[in-house]
């Protein structure tokens, strides 16, 4: 594969109908010239020396992101994940993040895991894969939904040991103001483009109900502190209401799931402008071997219908994500879920493509000087944005589920100006 340090030849899309991620309307059939990664003119005749792609009527649309997404957890098992060193969980991160792109999603967050090493690599050119907005560890305390020591271990604190989950860098436990100030720094040393938090309990994680809040004020407010001081921002896992106005009053300014909600709390987020990166889950989305956690995730699925309700009542700024995680044969779920917010959850199909296009980007933005992709737009078509480019048998705009059989219906896949996946003639 060429390496992205060498600029990808120019490419003319002709007579392509374009959703632009921002308005509701498709363009009457125009040509769209890409050149250095970059859209460089939108409906205008170029240079002669590109590569001409017949967009045959086509829709040329943004490529989809996702805001929620773990690669190394989504591509490996628990197991594979916890053999560490022997290196298959990478060879599979690299796998699942090539499978991402050909989903279509040639932007993601990833919110929790070692991921920074694979995004250079991606943006190197040296194995496909989506642009990748990396938080690394997860920053968690004792008892936290970020513990997976055993019971009978003592916390750190009490000199117990180094979680093996914390050895391959998926998770800090941290207890105090300081040990959060050294948590957050550590994953900014590490590359970190945002930083991620556990402020309340979580459905996977043994030691902590759903009602719980995690994080004092003060050590929510350290690790927002920390990542102010280099120009990103925190975002928090937590369900339940307490914990989210916990973490808006320390500052965190992404609520991730939030399914737990009260409608007053819903309406606050709206007033803070703070984002709600939210998920389509249905019930039968996940497994557990236990009825607490059976009906934690029952709890958090019945959720989701009335979040989603409440943020669009009050006009929250909501992010799409999945968080599919530890089962590699369920990811292509990725597609499914997206289109699912038409399907099951009453946006329409423009809504639901404006979230995971230009809205999503509109988040990512917030890593300020630690984004990696500062240099142009992402998740629209508009000249001199990234060229993240889907061309759609068929108009998603008006039917969503075309995105959910990428295979069939992507007849051309375009990232950073490079075509991975090209159909036509």
């Amino acid at each position: 594969m060429m390496s992205e340090l060498q600029p990808p030849p120019p490419v003319l899309i002709t007579n392509a109908r374009v959703f632009d991620g921002v308005h509701d309307e498709v363009s009457d059939p125009r040509s769209v010239y890409v050149a250095d990664g970059r859209i460089a003119a939108v409906g205008e005749a170029p240079a002669p020396e590109a590569a001409v792609v017949d967009g045959g009527g086509r829709v040329l649309m943004p490529g989809l992101s996702d805001a929620h997404v773990h690669v190394f957890m989504a591509g490996n098992t628990e197991a594979e994940i916890m053999q560490g060193a022997t290196g298959v969980a990478h060879y599979n991160a690299l796998a699942e993040a090539e499978r991402m792109l050909m989903r279509g999603f040639t932007t993601v967050r990833d919110m929790g895991g070692p991921s920074t090493a694979l995004r250079r690599t991606i943006d190197a050119g040296r194995f496909p894969g989506p642009r990748i907005y990396a938080s690394e560890g997860m920053v968690s305390q004792t008892s936290g939904h970020g513990d997976f020591s055993e019971i009978y271990d003592a916390a750190r604190e009490f000199g117990g040991p180094e979680t093996r989950i914390e050895t391959t860098g998926y998770v800090r436990l941290a207890d105090g103001r300081d040990r959060v100030l050294a948590a957050v720094r550590e994953q900014l040393k590490r590359g970190a483009n945002q930083i991620k938090v556990y402020a309340g309990g979580g459905v996977s994680s043994v030691y902590d109900p759903l009602d719980v809040q995690q994080f004092t004020p003060d050590e929510l407010r350290a690790a927002v502190e920390a990542a102010s001081d280099w120009g990103t921002y925190v975002a928090a896992h937590v369900y339940n209401s307490e914990g989210i106005r916990r973490s808006v009053e320390a500052g965190i300014v992404s609520i991730e799931h939030g399914h737990l909600a009260s409608e007053e709390t819903v309406a606050m987020l709206a007033r803070k402008s703070v984002w709600l990166s939210t998920q389509p889950w249905l019930e039968s989305d996940h497994h557990y071997p236990d009825p607490e956690r059976t009906e934690k995730n029952r709890q958090v699925c019945e959720g989701v219908k009335r979040t989603y309700e409440w943020a669009r009542r009050y006009g929250v700024k909501l992010a799409f994500g999945t968080d599919l995680t530890l089962s590699p044969s369920e990811t292509h779920r990725q597609t499914e879920m997206f289109v699912r917010l038409s399907s099951h959850f009453g946006f329409s199909p423009v809504e639901a493509l404006r979230m995971a296009t230009s809205g999503n980007a509109e988040l990512f933005r917030l890593s300020g000087e630690r984004d990696p992709y500062k240099g142009a737009r992402l998740g629209v078509i508009e000249p001199g944005a990234w060229a993240d480019l889907l061309l759609v048998n068929g108009d998603p705009t008006q039917d969503l589920g075309l995105l959910a059989d990428p295979g069939k219906n992507l007849a051309l896949i375009m990232k950073g100006g490079r075509v991975h996946k090209n159909q036509l003639d």
